[in-house]
């Protein structure tokens, strides 16, 4: 039963509707009947629900589609006004009734043609705030028609297309024609391609072959609210759906959102008068109104929605909610930006409710101005424009923030260039000029097309002026030069530098400190577009939900295609982690611990991937599994930009058990060869690049054994036959593929082996022999070789798996936490923890900055030293001296027991 209060509401709003909506007051009295059910309470949120009560279509389509409109504008209005209705209500229930009046018209031209026809195979896409549900009050449509040919039914001997027009200029006709009774929706068509040339209704493959190839980057936008709402929807569907890669791409196209800048510009220009807030403002085009807080939306949308599909919201409330709970705009603005949406759009509808006409302006004339204010229940036009005018500047300036004002170009003359980079802080200009005028000339392939050039030219002031800051700014202008030379394109480059110039640092901090990095840029200059996420310095998610955020971003039913998916995600999470590393956002044990989480994420995605697809030919085998076990910097969660991946494959179950599928093998076989494809998924390189080398050496018997191997012969093998080193490796080991039970057993197995009883003295000795060995063969490449150098980590390893076999103590894959264990039980020296640290941090910042570990840059130094924690250079290098000591004194200390006994 209707409460008293909402009674009053409808009726206030009745009587508000009379007394100041002309337009609503004709439809009140036109239509007692249904006034005094509304005054009832009638109202349902539910589009269905009043789409129900209204008469069919037959007949006369145009005059009961129009007497329908009437019942929808009187409902929608009273609905609206009396709070019965929120925003979103009003708004859906005019775009479902949109939806409603194209099935019937385009219903009703098909049976006028061909009457008893299904209408299939023509094609509604709803785009603007139609596509997204928000039409408002006395709104265009803005429609995209399309047909195909196969399937629409037509009069025998008409040719196609021509069929499609007629029923398109019908079906708009219908709706859009003014007869007594009015119209049902004006409709627009020109956001179809080259509307000036082509045919109001497209071929499904034309559409597509444009969109594909010659479209302009705006429609980009266009798009992010495109939606099948009318005819044939599986058709219009399939459009969608074949379109997506050309509205979300993954490389950043910031031409689109330049494009979209330029319009905004443009409609300020245009409706100039319609700018200033007061009488006559343009709630819709107006500096702070409807559609910069829907552009703002859609600009952020377009950067992230690519590699984030949350993000795609079309409604433009959906849209800033989805933005903001992704940490893409701050929460505040979200909901800043909603409210003032709400309102506008409020407003907007109390404009068009006084003679149904498509306004959006703020009257100039007063008594005018307060007509509005009344209908919305406010007191006077002065009112209402207090309430619009806080929230009208909080929206233009926010969206100003977006459109940095165009920096003064470096001058073109040789002279004056030379002088501007020397005041940049370039010891030699004129070679830093001959670079830049290469780059002008368009001599590299990368700045060769006139595009090229003037989005160049737009972003050289600010990353000239991050280059004349780095410590050594000729190596990074030539570093850059040789970047652009391997890129096929700049374009993009130049632009996310434009768009975000805070990137420009790290640009140049990447080119001035990390050659690995650049070397990979180099190859896939894509990578950088990760980087324009504020979360892409932070460390990578906790393992599980990492999997879960790589496996979605990832899916395909396409194999080939999962594995490129992957190669380019996880070159965008590890290059990130460099970056967090060489900008100091994150300590180097922690993107240590990174690189292995994205490893170990990537490895359980493609092995199940691998599994999936070989099971589809070869079948399963019933108690039988694959695991894997990671030894080396993975076992240990320590992995560096450059490790490659020390895996193990094993299997359950009965060896001599074959498989289910189409093609059945052995157990053994089939394991072999599953090994290899998983293997394969790792490590070949495919169109998006390679992934990881797979070392599969430390397997039972090495290269020349088994590729997989079961867990019986695996425990044989270690009980019988291996060597210490090998039992060394175990140490580190640790099961990351498999079934809980699976890996459960294994580590199991593993703390068995590492637990036996051993001899000191024959243990210790064949652990110093293979230090000399190592020593002898593999020499330290040059004084940071933080690894193989005397008291680097390898000696450090050795100390700790020696006691860890001795003892049977500290038996933790993770070396830090070993060796926690082993000082506190007092088998090591309390300075090996520190040691350890200060050695990892360097060999992952210097596999970054000098991966020959030969030398460090002067230029570098610095930036070494911080990472890993030191004031100063020379203070790393005191520390740095101090660690190895440390080592060294322990692995002389633990080696000499041996010795003693042999002279004993």
């Amino acid at each position: 039963m209707l409460n008293i209060s909402a009674k009053n509401r409808i009726v206030d709003a009745l009587g508000r509707a009379r007394a100041h909506a002309p337009f609503l007051n004709r439809l009140i009295e036109a239509n007692p009947e249904f006034v005094a059910e509304l005054e009832t309470g009638d109202f349902s949120e539910r589009s269905s629900d009043f789409l129900q009560r209204l008469e069919p279509v037959q007949g006369n389509p145009m005059q009961q589609l129009r007497r329908n409109r009437q019942t929808l504008a009187l409902y929608a209005a009273i609905g609206d006004l009396s709070g019965q209705f929120t925003l979103e209500d009003t708004v859906g229930l005019l775009s479902d009734f949109a939806d409603y009046a194209l099935d019937a018209a385009i219903a009703a031209a098909f049976d006028e043609r061909m009457p008893g026809e299904v209408p299939a195979g023509f094609a509604v896409i709803a785009l603007g705030k139609h596509g997204s549900r928000e039409l408002n009050y006395s709104s265009d449509i803005d429609l995209l028609f399309l047909f195909d040919p196969e399937t629409m039914p037509r009069r025998p001997k008409e040719e196609a297309q021509q069929a499609a027009v007629r029923i398109g200029r019908r079906v708009a006709e219908i709706l859009n024609q003014r007869t007594g009774d009015g119209y049902v929706f004006r409709v627009d068509l020109r956001l179809r391609p080259s509307p000036e040339v082509t045919p109001i209704v497209l071929t499904i493959g034309a559409a597509i072959a444009h969109y594909e190839t010659s479209a302009e980057p705006w429609e980009r936008a266009v798009f992010i609210r495109g939606r099948a709402a009318a005819g044939d929807i599986a058709l219009g569907q399939g459009f969608l759906d074949a379109i997506q890669p050309f509205v979300w791409r993954r490389s950043l196209d910031f031409g689109a959102i330049r494009a979209i800048r330029a319009m905004s510009h443009r409609i300020r220009d245009h409706y100039a008068q319609g700018q200033k807030f007061g009488p006559g403002f343009d709630l819709k085009r107006g500096r702070g109104g409807i559609r910069e807080i829907e552009f703002y939306a859609q600009i952020h949308q377009l950067i992230h929605g690519g590699r984030e599909p949350e993000l795609r919201a079309p409604a433009t409330l959906d849209a800033l909610s989805v933005l903001g709970e992704a940490g893409q705009i701050a929460a505040e603005d979200s909901m800043q930006l909603a409210d003032a949406y709400r309102l506008f759009r409020t407003i907007e509808h109390r404009l068009q409710m006084i003679e149904d006409q498509q306004t959006h302006s703020l009257p100039t004339d007063q008594a005018a101005l307060d007509q509005i204010a009344r209908l919305h229940a406010m007191a006077d036009g002065a009112t209402l424009l207090e309430t619009l005018s806080g929230p009208v500047d909080y929206v233009g300036t926010l969206y100003d923030q977006l459109d940095d004002e165009r920096q003064e170009r470096l001058p073109g003359d040789q002279g004056r260039l030379e002088h501007a980079l020397k005041q940049q802080g370039f010891a030699e200009p004129r070679d830093a000029r001959h670079r830049i005028d290469g780059w002008r000339a368009g001599r590299l392939r990368s700045t060769q097309s006139s595009v090229a050039r003037e989005a160049l030219e737009a972003v050289l002031p600010s990353l000239i002026s991050e280059m004349g800051k780095s410590p050594d700014p000729t190596g990074v202008i030539n570093r850059f030069d040789v970047l652009l030379d391997r890129m096929p394109s700049a374009v993009n480059l130049f632009r996310l530098l434009e768009a975000r110039p805070g990137l420009s640092h790290m640009l140049v901090a990447v080119l001035s400190h990390a050659p690995a990095l650049a070397d990979e840029l180099a190859r896939h200059a894509e990578l950088f577009d990760g980087l324009i996420d504020a979360t892409a310095l932070d460390s990578p998610e906790p393992l599980d939900e990492l999997t879960e955020l790589l496996e979605s971003r990832s899916a395909s039913a396409d194999y080939q295609r999962r594995l490129d998916n992957m190669r380019r995600l996880v070159g965008e999470e590890r290059f990130a982690l460099g970056v967090q590393l060489i900008e100091g956002r994150s300590d180097p044990l922690d993107v240590a611990a990174g690189y292995s989480r994205v490893a170990e994420a990537a490895l359980r995605i493609l092995a199940d991937a691998a599994v999936a697809e070989f099971e589809t030919v070869h079948g399963r085998i019933d108690g039988c599994e694959l695991v894997i076990l990671a030894l080396g910097r993975l076992g240990g969660e320590a992995l560096t930009h450059a490790s490659d991946l020390d895996l193990v494959y094993l299997f359950t179950g009965d060896h001599s058990a074959r498989s289910d599928g189409e093609r059945p093998l052995g157990a053994t076989s089939y394991f072999q060869r599953l090994a290899q494809r998983v293997t394969a998924a790792l490590s070949v390189p495919t169109a998006a690049g390679p992934l990881y080398e797979i070392d599969t050496r430390l397997r039972p018997s090495g290269a020349q054994g088994l590729l997989a191997v079961s867990f019986d012969s695996f425990e044989a093998y270690h009980r019988d036959n291996a060597w210490t080193w090998e039992h060394m490796a175990l140490a580190r080991a640790r099961p990351v593929y498999g079934s809980q039970g699976a890996q459960v057993a294994l580590r199991g197995m593993i703390a068995a082996i590492l637990r036996r009883e051993r001899e000191t003295g024959p243990l210790i000795a064949d652990i110093r022999k293979m230090r000399e060995g190592i020593a002898d063969h593999k020499p330290a490449a040059g004084p940071f070789d933080v690894k193989l150098i005397e008291g680097g980590l390898v000696d450090l390893e050795f100390c700790v798996h020696l006691i860890q076999l001795r003892d049977h103590a500290g038996l933790h894959p993770q070396l830090s936490k070993a060796i926690a264990e082993l000082v506190a039980a007092g088998s090591l020296d309390a300075g090996l923890g520190a040691a350890h640290d200060l050695l990892t941090r360097m060999l992952v910042t210097l596999r970054l900055v000098a991966p020959t570990s030969k030398n460090i840059d002067k230029a570098s130094r610095e930036l070494v030293a911080r990472r890993c924690g030191m004031a100063d250079w020379d203070a790393l290098l005191a520390d740095y001296a101090r660690a190895r000591q440390c080592v060294t004194t322990e692995w002389h200390r633990l080696a000499m027991i041996q010795q003693q006994g042999d002279h004993e």
